[in-house]
């Protein structure tokens, strides 16, 4: 079984900097071509399943990778980015002069606190489990699935699916419009590829 996970493209707040959380941001033009070059990245992969995050900007990369695929797209708000609740909208500098406690060199460490009216990281993983519950529900012991989310979700999978702490599960930097890839073999979960896109591929 494979769960291939894929980062949304670029969005107007990506390229600011800005936490975008459950605010609704379509792909910008950069985003939209990112997408398009994803689905030739994949374009080999027999998905038996996808599913998208119900937010615009992962389910139009999940459109846009699909194609004219025969693969009905299942829409998840259980794959939606962690909610950042106030902080939704602010760069992590904005962040830190609000909250002059936070170390600004860490913005890592956003998986400690939980923002006014948003989720902390162990919420998120709770939820992401739920999700992954339902995916592999669906596929058979040899499936595979096309999961459209955002890097909160992929932080958390790390978690969830390989045992990493949380500390190390959000060094990682997913980049936009990239593949990570899990694959379970015997039982086990293993990571196939992390943070791959098309430019790095090619």
């Amino acid at each position: 079984m494979e769960l291939i996970c894929v980062r949304h493209g670029r969005t107007a707040w990506n390229a600011g900097g800005r936490f975008q959380g459950h605010t609704d941001i379509p792909l910008d033009a950069e985003g939209r071509a990112q997408a398009a070059a994803l689905g030739v990245l994949l374009r080999g992969e027999p998905f038996d399943r996808a599913v998208t995050s119900d937010l615009q900007r992962a389910e139009e990369t999940a459109r846009i990778v699909l194609g004219d695929r025969d693969v009905a797209l299942r829409r998840d708000p259980g794959w939606r980015e962690m909610a950042f609740g106030a902080w939704e909208g602010l760069t992590w500098d904005e962040i830190v002069a609000r909250n002059p406690q936070f170390d600004a060199g860490n913005e890592t460490a956003v998986h400690v606190y939980r923002p006014e009216g948003g989720e902390d990281f162990e919420a998120l993983c709770a939820r992401i489990g739920d999700a992954v519950v339902a995916v592999t529900a669906e596929l058979p012991d040899d499936g595979t699935a096309l999961i459209a989310t955002h890097a909160g979700p992929l932080h958390a999978l790390l978690r969830v699916l390989l045992g990493e702490s949380d500390a190390r599960a959000m060094k990682v930097r997913f980049l936009t419009a990239s593949v990570t890839r899990f694959r379970r073999t015997a039982g086990v979960w293993h990571l196939a590829e992390l943070n791959v896109t098309a430019e790095l591929a090619s």
